[in-house]
């Protein structure tokens, strides 16, 4: 599947800075921002810090309590210690920024990509930029597209209205046509997955053992003879196709009678195990066991990509 559509989107696809659904939302004080406040002519009143886990600037010794910061903009956050402050300066100007967005939660963006990554997002990105700062996508792609967002660790769910952590399904040839509605804007914490095709595996007396991708109509013989065709040792007659299906099933397949057109071809599902024994050795009774290959600490350790 080609990737040229995203490498150069239709011009109705923006991947211009300050085009996010809800403008501005990436502006917000974000979990993890270090903050600047400045009064005007006090500087014993000058503080810099972050929120506390639950949102509030808590250790900034000057207010009475607490003001909640999470996901308001600066000149919200000045207003209101402008208002604490009054009670002892008189009406003294209040100046807040951030400084520093380096903490925020990285977006994601795994699965059927050439280079799976975290991002930094220091502006506004759309689900098209995400992939091609990954270097686009590989032909394993399933043609869908999964974006989960937590609650909580960006500040679109303040603009949309939504407070639900969700996810997010996108049809790729939706994305590659410039369908606007296909092509959200990526936000901290976000997870984006090209899903790839489903496997199918092949073991035992068979030229390239391994997996293959599943698609529609593969048959036993068609999966063999994309991996190589079966070795002169193996066994035709009593190959096994290990299946999931509400449990452990198992079909037995003959491979010669396939190929003289005297049994039929087994259509084949997602996950199933084709094993072909080798001559003088039993045929495996129970499915084999498949090491997932994807290791839960390996997004932790991907490269950085930093968008600004």
């Amino acid at each position: 599947m080609t990737c040229l559509s995203l490498l150069f989107p239709p011009p109705s696809i923006s991947q211009q800075p300050g085009t996010a659904d809800q403008p501005g939302f990436i502006d917000l004080v974000h979990p993890g921002d270090l903050i600047d406040i400045h009064v005007t002519g006090f500087i014993e009143f000058d503080w810099r810090g972050s929120l506390n886990p639950e949102g509030f600037i808590d250790s900034y010794e000057k207010i009475a309590k607490p003001i909640f910061g999470q996901c308001r903009t600066a000149e919200e956050i000045a207003v209101e210690i402008g208002k604490d402050l009054s009670s002892i300066l008189r009406e003294p100007k209040v100046e807040v920024r951030i400084v520093d967005r380096s903490k925020r939660a990285f977006a994601i963006i795994d699965g059927a990509v050439k280079t799976p990554m975290r991002i930094q997002l220091r502006r506004n990105a759309r689900l098209n930029e995400i992939i091609v700062n990954a270097g686009g996508l590989t032909d394993r792609t399933s043609g869908e597209i999964l974006i989960s967002r937590p609650l909580g660790l960006s500040c679109i769910d303040r603009t949309s209205g939504d407070k639900t952590a969700n996810t997010i399904r996108i049809r790729l040839p939706d994305l590659l046509s410039g369908d606007q509605n296909a092509n959200p804007v990526i936000v901290s914490g976000d997870l984006v997955v090209v899903t790839e095709a489903s496997p199918v595996y092949l073991l035992g007396a068979v030229t390239n053992q391994g997996k293959i991708d599943f698609r529609p109509e593969l048959t036993v013989s068609r999966a063999i003879d994309s991996s190589g065709g079966v070795l002169k040792e193996a066994v035709k007659d009593k190959i096994s196709i290990f299946r999931r299906d509400g449990g452990a099933a198992i079909i037995a397949v003959d491979l010669a009678k396939i190929l003289a057109n005297q049994a039929d071809d087994v259509k084949l599902r997602p996950y199933d195990i084709i094993d072909i024994p080798f001559k003088g050795r039993p045929p495996r009774r129970l499915p084999p066991v498949i090491e997932n290959d994807d290791d839960p600490e390996r997004r932790a350790k991907l490269p950085v990509k930093i968008i600004e």
